[in-house]
C-alpha cells in the first residue's frame, strides 16, 4: 500500500502540521526505533540517541517516507554487518561489537537529517533528493565495504588499482561494489514507493548513492590511508558530495 492512503501524510508541512497526538506516536516510534537499534547492537547508547535525534528529524520535517528510507539504510547495513561476521573476526576488521557511535551515525545520516530539515523550512523539494542520496550513500557505503570484505580476500585500491588487503582504505572489490549499488538502489526504492521520490528523482538518487560511495573510496585512498581524514569525516563528506550532485542534476 503506498503510504499517500495512510492518515500520516508523506510529506507534511512541517513538525507545526502535526496535532498532539500525532507528534506523540512520532516520538513513540522514534524511541521504538532507537531501542531497537540498541537492542540488536546496531548502535550503541550514544549511537541510539544521536539516530533518535536523526530519526525525529527526517520523520517530523517530511513524514514516514523518510522514516522508512531511514529504516531500510539500517535493516541493509546491520545485515551486511553480521554477513560473514566469523572471517572479518579473525581478520580484524568486524565492526565494534557494541555498534555504531554517535559520530558515526551522524556521519552517515546527518547530511540527510539537515536536508530533511531545510526541506521543512523552506519547501524545496530538491531537498528531499539530497536527503535520499545521502541515505544511499549511507547504504551503499556500508554494504559495499561489509559484503566485500566478508566475499573476497583481497581489494584493488581504487586509485592505483594495486592489490591490497580487503578492509584497506581505498580497496574496492567487485562484490563489495555490486552490493554497495544493490543497497543504494534499494533505499531509493523505499523513497519512491513512499512517495518521497518520483520515478525519475528514484534513479537520480540511487545513482547519487553509488557516486558517493566511489567518492568515499577515492578519500580514503588519497586522505584517510595518509592519516588526513578520519572515516567519519570522509563519510560525511561523501554524502554532502552526494546529495550537493543529486540535486544539481535534477535541478538541471
Amino acid at each position: 500500500m503506498h503510504l499517500t492512503t495512510l492518515h500520516l501524510s508523506p510529506i507534511p508541512t512541517g513538525w507545526w502540521g502535526y496535532t498532539g497526538p500525532r507528534l506523540a506516536l512520532i516520538i513513540a516510534i522514534t524511541v521504538a526505533f532507537a531501542a531497537l537499534g540498541q537492542l540488536v547492537r546496531g548502535v550503541s547508547r550514544s549511537g541510539a540517541i544521536a539516530g533518535a535525534v536523526v530519526c525525529f528529524a527526517l520523520f517530523v520535517s517530511v513524514g514516514p517516507g523518510a522514516f522508512a528510507e531511514l529504516l531500510a539504510v539500517f535493516a541493509v547495513t546491520w545485515i551486511a554487518t553480521r554477513f560473514g561476521r566469523s572471517r572479518k573476526l579473525r581478520l580484524g576488521i568486524a565492526e565494534r561489537a557494541e555498534g555504531r557511535t554517535a559520530s558515526q551515525v551522524l556521519a552517515n545520516t546527518g547530511m540527510a537529517g539537515a536536508c530533511a530539515v531545510c526541506y521543512s523550512a523552506w519547501h524545496t523539494p530538491l531537498m528531499l533528493l539530497g536527503m535520499a542520496a545521502a541515505l544511499g550513500v549511507a547504504a551503499a557505503d556500508t554494504v559495499s565495504s561489509e559484503c566485500g570484505q566478508a566475499l573476497s580476500r583481497d581489494a584493488r585500491l581504487i586509485t592505483t588499482f594495486q592489490s591490497v588487503p580487503a578492509g584497506t582504505d581505498g580497496g574496492i572489490t567487485l562484490a563489495g561494489t555490486v552490493a554497495g549499488a544493490v543497497a543504494a538502489l534499494l533505499v531509493s526504492l523505499v523513497g519512491w514507493w513512499t512517495g518521497v521520490l518520483s520515478g525519475s528523482w528514484l534513479w537520480i538518487a540511487a545513482a547519487a548513492g553509488v557516486a558517493g560511495m566511489i567518492v568515499d573510496s577515492f578519500l580514503g585512498a588519497l586522505f584517510e590511508r595518509r592519516g588526513w581524514l578520519g572515516n567519519d569525516s570522509v563519510n560525511f563528506v561523501s554524502t554532502v558530495v552526494a546529495a550537493v550532485a543529486a540535486a544539481g542534476v535534477a535541478g538541471l
